[in-house]
């Protein structure tokens, strides 16, 4: 039986190199960086002061009374949920003369979720007591919260799920969407994931675990993946959403198709809770399922932008899976080396990359990339943007808990 064929029909973001898609898209070919130093003077203590903050805040789209009732992360999945809903050609948020909304279905997820709403409120709870605490607290805090909100602002009636898989998150909330319009559910799913905890607790957190890069003064030179000077991730905020459709559905409506979402392969690595499996086993086979999936051959696959977050031992382990897994031919980048590494948001603004990088036939550079380890051996698009005819992309995302999720994106 024929697979249902499912394409991509809008995009939105905010990112640390733009507050929309556009912006950040434009940031990233030129090689620019969103990393910079926090000058908060909570930051004094901490062994990491550097971060990837947003380059456009929230409070430029959502007007005031409703940000008092959104958790930061929140606030930015609806701001890219708007600019996805917008771009898709579906009129303005919760018109519902496009699609059906009881065909309508949300995958969005978070990997910390409200984790700046449940320190703050703890704050005041312990210094003013539990009658100042919000209203809000609960709903603001919850992981589910940023894929309630969009559900409820779009409308959307065919189920509003939440992912919580770390680092793959964002992927894998894409990989939900697309058996949800394979199964029938829906015809439109906007799906994606969304970060922001720049905050001193997760950053000490991380830091005591000896993953973050502690290169304080030279921010902009922090996040190098693959250099043999890198020394840990940056952290970042933002978010990332995409419109996924029924491609008959879309065309019925003469819709823009920017790729096809061709297959997804998700798997787990069964091996420890932070360090992924040192033979990539978990993540070979997540690649090899996405092929399968998208009925492809290794040669088709072009491009690959990397989960590489500028750890010592993750990113010349992600080489060799993709030696592996495709063979010699792909450009490989990472994009984390401009904005940081956003968590849960990172495999939806990555996807978000990856879809540009086949419209545009250009491969985002990795920045920061000075003297590429011994273990790179195969071509990174380093320093600047690389021309590339690219069929079919790969972007890989990986979690702590050993999640794997391989999207192959195409073509429409």
């Amino acid at each position: 039986m024929a697979r249902t064929e499912v394409v991509v029909t809008g995009l939105g973001a905010t990112t640390p190199l733009g507050g929309d898609v556009a912006s950040t898209w434009e940031a990233m070919l030129a090689g620019q960086t969103g990393v910079s130093a926090i000058t908060e003077e909570w930051a004094a203590p901490l062994p990491v002061r550097i971060a990837a903050r947003l380059a456009t805040d929230p409070s430029t789209v959502l007007d005031r009374v409703k940000l008092r009732r959104l958790d930061r992360s929140e606030a930015i999945a609806l701001v890219a949920a708007y600019e996805a809903w917008r771009d898709a050609g579906l009129g303005e948020p919760g018109d519902h003369s496009a699609v059906d909304p009881e065909r309508l279905a949300v995958s969005v997820g978070t990997g910390i979720g409200g984790a700046l709403t449940l320190l703050a409120q703890d704050d005041i709870l312990e210094s003013s007591g539990p009658r100042r605490v919000s209203p809000h607290t609960v709903p603001m805090l919850m992981p589910n919260g940023p894929a309630a909100w969009v559900g409820l602002d779009l409308g959307a009636r065919a189920g509003v799920h939440s992912v919580a898989s770390a680092c793959a998150t964002g992927a894998e909330a894409i990989a939900q969407g697309l058996e949800i319009i394979r199964s029938g559910r829906a015809d439109v799913v906007v799906t994606g994931g969304t970060e922001a905890v720049i905050h001193p607790l997760p950053i000490a957190g991380f830091a005591a675990m000896r993953a973050m890069s502690t290169r304080n003064d030279e921010p902009e030179k922090a996040s190098r993946p693959w250099d043999r000077a890198r020394d840990g991730f940056v952290l970042g905020e933002g978010a990332g959403i995409l419109v996924l459709e029924r491609a008959d559905h879309a065309a019925a409506r003469g819709a823009r198709v920017y790729a096809r979402l061709a297959g997804a392969g998700i798997t787990s690595d069964g091996y420890d809770m932070v360090q992924p499996d040192p033979t990539g086993a978990g993540q070979c086979r997540a690649v090899a399922a996405a092929l399968a999936d998208a009925g492809l051959a290794k040669t088709d696959v072009r491009h690959v932008n990397a989960h590489a977050t500028s750890t010592p031992t993750g990113d010349v382990s992600e080489v060799r899976v993709v030696r592996a897994a495709l063979g010699e031919h792909p450009v490989l980048t990472s994009t984390k080396s401009m904005t940081g590494h956003l968590l849960g948001a990172a495999g939806a603004v990555e996807s978000i990359a990856t879809i540009l990088a086949i419209r545009d036939g250009v491969v985002p550079p990795t920045i920061n990339l000075d003297d590429p380890d011994d273990g790179v051996d195969l071509e990174v698009a380093a320093h600047k943007a690389r021309q590339l005819d690219i069929p079919a992309a790969l972007n890989n995302s990986f979690g702590f808990g050993g999640h794997n999720v391989a999207l192959i994106f195409t073509r429409a």
